[in-house]
């Protein structure tokens, strides 16, 4: 596709042909203009031979305040929206206008200008039009064409706010600047704390004049402590010679300078930006990334090139379908510039500019200019030394090598001996031990000249020899295993727990089998006892939410209805008179009503009647109904293929983890839809809780204190059961519990298998 750059290339030597034969300026830049038009302005940018003309062509129509002439700001502008619009799966044709405000800022060429640019696209509509610059989205705002106020709006390089007139009917989105002389007083300051005058220069063109309001705003607090003067209305020589005779301690900031007080027109950045800070006998700050150059130090500045980035990509997504009012407004992202050179001229250190800042045309050190060479004389003597080394050392490694094996294997036997884990070495071929260390001794009661030379199916050491050839498969297979757990027989017959790794080794080119074992006995003793505790405290909080419930709906329930049957009676004997009395009590009556309706309903969610007579479904279908009543949300509940009769321990567990898994959802989600599903597969009931809320980081759940999840784990591991969470933040969160229905692994009150697991 074609770039913008060619236009650029064609207006450079037009400008340095109207400098070579001493033209007068104005009619230099009106013929650099009128050359471009003829060019560009109006034309779209047709891609080069051989471009894929199977793509579907959209028009994109680009219009800016001054023009790339004018204004290099916004020649990069210009092309960073064309590279941006390369990326879109269309066949871009681009239009180019500019409403070139420095050359012509009075109304009746800008009406002529507006009538034109109707007349030439009232047939031709855009798809996209991109207004860069305040003026052009203005000028769009203003019109009250049809086309325009149907085609979508992309704008860039905006200061201030969005103009009123931009109706809301009109699709737009895109960058506003925000240009920010503060940020970049208060790093003048910092790097000059001795300031005490600023200098403000600027133009008398109408854009140069909001540039100085912006200026003039952001400078307002701070008049009581600096003087500012402002050099916005004077010739250029005039300024020129202002700037020469400045006091000590001045700073100067350049706003923009497109016309003097003479009529005389300039391009800022090109033009009277170097002449401002090749006179200025203080430095000089500028607003944007353009203006950094001439001797200029820079300061906070707008990169207009990455705002047009931001705005190209915008057009894009509009180009694929999307409708500008869905895609955000954004803020451009400023950045700290300086210009190394003009640092070191006034004498600012670098190490005070702000974190992050961008320095540029830092001259290198003597480092990095001569470090190749640095580098290869280093290396020549390094090689001359080594070779001198080499003989040395090669003599001494003999001794070393020898010396360090000694100390290798003394480490190595002590090691092996004093381990707290038990640790034995056998061959592969026969399973005989090789040797075994002093814990191994006290762990079996058998004494190393014992056992050497005998394999631990000799000794009856394996409690279950078919672990150990699960074990010796697993060994083969990977070459080590880890976390190896099987019960291991003592010599006197005590019955032990172990724990552990073995690898493959090679002793003296022998295939050996080194394993480390550690007696978990007691840690599985306390396991068991913890878990068993676990499961009569739950039988006990089930069996006091039984009661509770009993006493809510049989004692607590009946008394408040008879007080709700007295109050009615005693309204019913009132006289007629007694009208606001009999009112009163028919409130309390209701609330009395209210009342019972709220304990008949914990007493349901204490005990489930249902549950016990009804069965799982009906227990669990009801749940959700109330719930989804009292908690004001929608839960899809489905039941699929669960078996009729399901033991009661195992329906228990699943109606109080749906409680549990509920409850979270609701206060932690932040959605209002749920769905709830049970299936029967086999041998096994699935629980499914789903919510398409914001998630949660599964690394912080495990480090909290709740007791939600860990009350579900605790009872599903009564029944075997298993629990997966599945849950990424902002990604919705799935509560998956699984229970085994036979029932001989049911364990009402303990010996349960600890498996429950949560993934991400």
């Amino acid at each position: 596709m074609v770039s913008l750059s060619p236009s650029k290339r064609l207006i450079e030597p037009m400008e340095q042909f109207v400098s070579n034969y001493s033209l007068p300026r104005r009619f230099g830049v009106r013929l650099v203009t009128s050359f471009v038009a003829i060019l560009l302005v109006g034309a779209p940018l047709r891609p080069p031979t051989g471009y894929a003309e199977s793509k579907e062509t959209r028009r994109v129509l680009i219009v800016n305040d001054l023009g790339n002439t004018a204004s290099p700001g916004f020649a990069e502008i210009d092309q960073a929206l064309w590279a941006g619009l390369q990326k879109s799966q269309y066949r871009i044709e681009l239009y180019q206008e500019s409403l070139e405000l420095t050359l012509f800022p009075d109304e009746v060429s800008q009406r002529r200008f507006r009538e034109e640019f109707v007349r030439k696209y009232s047939d031709r509509k855009p798809d996209v039009i991109i207004a860069a610059g305040s003026d052009s989205l203005k000028f769009i705002a203003d019109s009250y064409e049809e086309f325009l106020r149907d085609t979508p709006i992309v704008f860039c390089t905006i200061l201030g706010e969005i103009p009123v007139r931009l109706r809301p009917d009109m699709n737009f989105t895109g960058v506003l600047g925000r240009l920010q002389p503060e940020e970049t007083l208060n790093v003048a300051l910092r790097l000059l704390p001795g300031t005490k005058h600023v200098v403000v220069t600027g133009g008398t063109g109408p854009f140069d004049y909001r540039w100085e309001a912006i200026a003039k705003q952001s400078f307002h607090k701070y008049e009581s402590r600096l003087d500012f003067t402002f050099l916005t209305d004077l010739t250029m020589p005039t300024l020129r010679e202002r700037l020469r005779n400045l006091p000590n301690n001045t700073i100067v900031y350049h706003t923009a300078l497109s016309q003097d007080a003479a009529g005389e027109r300039f391009i800022d950045s090109a033009e009277a930006v170097p002449l401002v800070a090749s006179a200025a006998n203080a430095p000089v700050f500028v607003m944007d990334d353009v203006d950094l150059r001439g001797g200029t130090v820079g300061g906070d500045l707008v990169n207009w090139a990455d705002d047009a980035r931001i705005a190209a990509g915008m057009a894009v997504r509009v180009l694929n379908g999307e409708r500008p009012r869905d895609i955000p407004v954004v803020v451009s992202n400023n950045a700290y510039m300086f210009d190394w050179r003009a640092l070191k001229r006034w004498g600012m250190k670098e190490s005070d500019l702000p974190s992050g800042s961008i320095v540029l045309n830092r001259q290198p050190s003597f480092w990095e200019m001569y470090k190749q060479y640095v580098l290869v004389t280093i290396f020549i003597l390094l090689a001359q030394t080594a070779a001198i080394l080499g003989l040395l050392w090669q003599r001494a490694r003999r001794r070393k090598s020898e010396a360090e094996l000694r100390r290798s294997e003394e480490k190595f036997s002590k090691s092996f001996r004093q381990s707290p884990l038990a640790i034995t070495i056998t061959r592969m071929n026969d399973g005989c031990y090789l040797d075994v260390n002093e814990t191994f001794e006290n762990q079996t009661g058998w004494k190393r000249d014992e056992v050497i030379g005998r394999s631990p199916l000799d000794i009856n050491l394996w409690v279950d020899p078919s672990q150990r050839s699960l074990f010796m498969n697993q060994l083969l297979a990977a070459g080590r295993v880890r976390d190896f757990q099987s019960k291991f027989c003592r010599k006197d017959a005590q019955i032990r727990i172990g724990l552990g790794s073995a690898e493959l080794i090679d002793v003296n080119g022998e295939p050996c089998v080194l394993a480390v074992i550690a007696d978990v006995t007691e840690r599985k003793m306390a396991e068991e006892a913890l878990a068993s505790l676990s499961g009569r405290l739950i039988d006990a909080q089930e069996a006091e939410r039984t009661r509770i419930a009993r006493e809510l709906h049989d004692d607590i329930n009946q008394r408040l209805a008879i007080v709700a049957v007295n109050l009615r009676t005693l309204k019913e004997e009132l006289p007629a008179s007694e009208g606001k009395m009999s009112r009163r009590i028919e409130e309390v009556c209701e609330r009395v009503s209210d009342l019972e309706n709220d304990v008949q309903a914990l007493s349901h969610r204490l005990h489930s009647s249902k549950l016990e007579y009804l069965g799982l479904e009906a227990a669990a279908k009801g749940l959700c109904m109330e719930f989804s009543d009292r908690e004001d949300v929608k839960i899809d509940f489905r039941c699929d293929d669960v078996p009729e009769t399901v033991p009661y321990e195992v329906s228990l567990c699943l109606f109080r983890v749906l409680q549990e898994a509920l409850h979270n959802a609701v206060k932690y989600s932040g959605v209002r839809e749920f769905e709830v599903s049970f299936n029967g597969e086999a041998n096994d009931v699935h629980l499914r809780v789903r919510d398409s809320g914001i998630g949660f980081d599964l690394n912080i759940t495990r480090n909290g204190h709740g007791l939600g999840l860990t009350s579900m784990k605790e009872r599903l591991r009564l029944v075997n059961g298993q629990l997966f969470i599945d849950s990424k933040p902002q990604h919705g969160t799935t509560i998956i519990a699984t229970v085994p229905l036979d029932a001989s692994t049911t364990t009402a009150g303990g010996g349960c298998v600890d498996n429950p697991e949560i993934r991400a």
